[in-house]
């Protein structure tokens, strides 16, 4: 633990002006980044008496090793620069306002020739066009089967839509006029992509103008005597009516608004945003965060609509085809103090003006506290589901120092784990763990090749020498630092590099040789400050380096249960990665005896067709269409398959 004031600057240097601030650790790793409007009065406060901070912020402040300042000339650009700086350094004390990826979207393909809705769960991508988020998938797919007899898009997989195209047939819903069947030529490229705009629209909020343009078209065709036409009109309308009920109107002139709201304690803070759209709720949004410092309602505003917004313009601008993230009105509970700089941010992010404010009376203040009761009831389900997770994970890591004999609790845990089917296709994974919690943005995984024929003993000295070579010459302790370079910062982006930051604990799957073999690779290298533990699955025994017992943790222990967490989470990596690179080679070996076929080629079938079988299906032609594939090769791949089918026969 450090002390703060042996790094504290002194009150003289640090200027009075508005400024972002960076705290690192001993390692240079910014754990930290903050911004103020006085930049002299913020950073003073850091060093207060230890015992008078909030639990966070004493943590923060006893974690890091240095402080350092910008001056910015406007609260904007502080705005900005704290932004940028959160999302380059990814701070351990800052809280990421990420999207919740088990948030499901209804996504639209709008990049493919035949565009597609989905139930879509993930990071955006360019060239699709999103609506969402939705509380559940099953409304997704009752919305969608409600609309797909209005705008019948095609909704099958691309490997589906290939299998109808070859068999020249329609599946079901191309036959109970559920789908337009572009599969088998019913409509063109272009005739598919104008219903799927129509569907964009009406999703868009385009509902009142889509109801009464087919409203005309049901008069026009009962005028005409063509009452089959009207009647389905008739019904078009009708599910188009019962899609719209679903988003309930809760403002009736037509508002374009995010509604924000919170519940918070000393230690935590729930945040609820509905958004508005055309009057109608169009998603929900929630999320619990830890409290880094002291701070109200006026204060958790000003950071969320910072993280929130900046992230979802960010995300908007992968798809440009979708709206501004920003909406022209943003309601919340209490003002900020620099609400005049934040409102300036946020038009520039949507590109017109943006009201900031807090609803008074009416509706608005209705919908606001409607908001409020949800973030108060998310709030309390959050405490019940996690009464015991911080004191239980603290438990954890302070038994684990116990039991281990440890000079401190071991808050960086890395576990290697060994996957392969006798011998072949050896490869290992190695996770992070950051105070009990898993690090997924620092997951490695390696290809074992020297050790692959030796057995998991040299497979496992072989991954730590690899992962703490690279360690040592990250952090300029192989060869010596450049002069000016901070060890572990990549100086072009002044982000850490992958493998800078050891672990305190280095967890691996196995008993006593495994351990002992990690251990010998490190003392090799001169690492004398990572503890080494090896885990072995059959009794759930504790194994250290060149002891002939083990230790035996508790059964019921919090320490042991952190320690299979995490080797847990290694195999499933390991595993994970293992059948990636096996079923990569089964598919290729299919194709070894075509001749002059090489890798990349092999590679580009699979990926065009698959799989072996559907490529075995396929005729000359559409092999052909393969990139780097010609006819000459298409006739010998499609006879050599073909060949292969008869043997099997």
């Amino acid at each position: 633990m450090a002390d703060p004031s042996t790094y504290r600057p002194s009150p003289g240097s640090i200027p009075d002006a508005p400024g972002v601030y960076k705290f690192r650790d001993a390692g240079h790793r910014v754990v930290y980044v903050g911004k103020a409007k006085s930049l002299r009065s913020r950073l003073n406060s850091y060093f207060a008496d230890l015992s008078g901070l909030h639990p966070r912020t004493r943590q923060m402040v006893t974690t890091a090793a240095s402080v350092e300042w910008t001056v910015v000339s406007t609260e904007v650009e502080a705005l900005q620069l704290e932004y940028n700086w959160i999302k380059e350094f990814d701070p351990r004390f800052n809280v990421r306002y990420r999207d919740d990826k088990s948030y499901p979207v209804l996504a639209v393909t709008l990049y493919e020739e035949f565009p597609r809705p989905h139930v879509y769960r993930g990071p955006r991508r360019k060239g699709v066009r999103y609506f969402g988020p939705y509380a559940h998938a099953w409304a997704i797919r009752e919305t969608l089967d409600l609309l797909l007899r209005v705008f019948p898009a095609r909704t099958c997989s691309n490997g589906v839509f290939r299998r109808h195209t070859q068999i020249g047939r329609p599946c079901l819903l191309g036959y109970i006029d559920k789908c337009s069947a572009p599969c088998v030529g019913r409509v063109s490229a272009e005739e598919h992509r104008r219903i799927v705009d129509d569907f964009c629209d009406f999703l868009a909020g385009r509902t009142d103008v889509m109801v009464r343009r087919l409203e005309k078209e049901m008069a026009e065709a009962s005028e005409q005597l063509e009452f089959e036409r009207a009647a389905r009109l008739r019904d078009d309308i009708g599910a188009l009516r019962r899609a719209m009920e679903k988003q309930a109107v809760v403002l009736g002139d037509g508002t374009d608004a995010d509604v924000v709201a919170f519940a918070h304690d000393e230690l935590e803070a729930a945040v609820q945003v509905f958004h508005v759209r055309g009057g109608r709720v169009r998603g929900q949004r929630g999320w619990v965060i830890d409290k880094v410092e002291e701070m109200g309602v006026a204060a958790l505003v000003d950071q969320f609509l910072t993280q929130f917004y900046g992230e979802q313009a960010e995300l908007a601008a992968q798809s440009p085809d979708d709206a501004s993230p920003v909406p022209r009105e943003v309601l919340v509970p209490e003002l900020p103090a620099d609400a005049a700089a934040l409102t300036e941010w946020l038009s520039e992010l949507r590109g017109s003006r943006v009201g900031l404010r807090v609803p008074q009376r009416g509706d608005k203040r209705a919908l606001a506290e409607t908001v409020q009761r949800n973030a108060e009831e998310a709030f309390a389900q959050h405490k019940l589901r996690r009464a015991g997770d911080l004191t239980a994970r603290s438990a954890a890591l302070s038994e684990l120092q116990e039991h281990l004999g440890l000079d401190s609790a071991p808050l960086r845990i890395e576990c290697v784990d060994i996957s392969h089917i006798q011998g072949s296709d050896v490869v290992a994974s190695l996770v992070v763990f950051e105070d009990g919690v898993p690090r997924k943005a620092e997951y490695r995984r390696f290809a074992l090749r020297e050790a692959a024929t030796e057995g998991d003993v040299a497979a496992i000295a072989e991954v730590v020498r690899r992962r703490f070579a690279r360690h040592l010459k990250e952090n300029g302790a192989a060869n010596g630092a450049a002069e000016g370079e901070r060890p572990g910062i990549d100086p072009e982006t002044g982000r850490p590099r992958k493998f800078a930051y050891p672990p305190n604990l280095l967890v691996v799957d196995g008993a006593g040789p495994q351990a002992t073999a990690a251990a010998d690779v490190l003392a090799e290298l001169g690492i004398t400050d990572v503890a080494v533990a090896g885990l072995a699955k059959r009794l759930e025994e504790v194994w250290l380096p060149a002891d002939e017992d083990p230790v035996i943790l508790p059964r019921t222990s919090e320490a042991l249960y952190l320690l299979q967490r995490v080797r847990d989470e290694a195999h499933r990596f390991a595993i994970r990665y293992h059948r990636e690179k096996r079923s990569k080679r089964v598919q290729s070996s299919a194709l070894d005896g075509v001749p002059g076929l090489g890798q990349a080629r092999k590679t580009a079938l699979i990926k065009h067709f698959g799989s072996v079988k559907r490529l075995k299906q396929a005729g000359v032609d559409e092999i052909a269409q393969v990139p780097g594939i010609g006819r000459r090769t298409a006739e010998v791949i499609h006879t050599t398959l073909a060949g292969g089918s008869d043997a099997d026969r």
